[in-house]
């Protein structure tokens, strides 16, 4: 199955992935275009595919191709036009206390350990709070493409960790998992504030943030960061604000 004429993708493979129960809607199921074989997939690959709407799980590149639903949004920040609202500007403050480092690509059991326990508190019952050590460093210290693992340290105690990809136009957050029970803090939100200022640093203009399904509670945060584009009939189109 060829997807484009794009000659950097003319080596793919695409297949479809038989149907598996949605993560994020109830009672539907789900089927994936996955893009291989996986060691073709490297950063300047990775670069093509996210523009269309992929993502990868370790060194799997795959986006939804359900037939009769299309509530999978591929969404990305367009940061040069990005202004912190008054909530975001608040939180930005509250964590600058916060002390990012560039850690190897490699297991840690410390990062490992803050993983179980986010899963544990935030996604009871999903399946990812019961990985071990080989499924953990499978879905995200396995990767072909140009990725990152930053942690970040407040007084020294670990707080949150996140993985993110470099794309020829942006970042992509891939996976972040932080401390889960700290009365007041606002991980996910701050970690979204440093991507993006990261990207102004780097001079990209998008962040890429996964996929959005308005029908899902878990999604609804990434419509807080605006302007969002989203890849709606194969075209990036901004997203109506809140």
């Amino acid at each position: 199955m060829t997807l484009l004429n794009d000659p950097s993708l003319r080596e793919l493979q695409f297949y479809l992935t038989s149907s598996y129960p949605c993560s994020y809607l109830p009672g539907q199921t789900a089927r994936s275009l996955v893009a291989t074989p996986n060691e073709l997939v490297d950063t300047a690959v990775y670069s093509e595919l996210i523009g269309l709407g992929f993502r990868r799980s370790g060194i799997y590149n795959y986006r939804p191709q359900c037939s009769q639903c299309r509530a999978c949004v591929p969404v990305r920040l367009l940061v040069d036009e990005f202004r912190p609202n008054r909530t975001q500007r608040r939180t930005q403050k509250a964590h600058n206390d916060l002390a990012a480092v560039a850690r190897p690509l490699g297991y840690d059991p410390d990062h490992h350990a803050l993983y179980q326990r986010y899963q544990s508190s935030r996604h009871t019952g999903g399946g990812m709070d019961q990985d071990d050590r080989e499924q953990y460093e499978r879905f995200l210290l396995q990767s072909n493409v140009d990725s990152h693992l930053i942690e970040f340290r407040q007084d020294g105690a670990l707080r949150m960790v996140s993985l993110i990809d470099r794309v020829r136009d942006g970042l992509s957050s891939v996976y972040t998992f932080y401390e889960p029970d700290l009365p007041g803090a606002s991980f996910g939100t701050y970690n979204i504030l440093w991507q993006a200022e990261l990207c102004r640093q780097l001079g990209l203009p998008y962040l890429y943030l996964g996929y959005w399904i308005a029908q899902s509670r878990k999604m609804a945060y990434k419509t807080n960061f605006q302007p969002l584009e989203g890849l709606i009939e194969n075209r990036w189109q901004k997203l109506p604000r809140n």
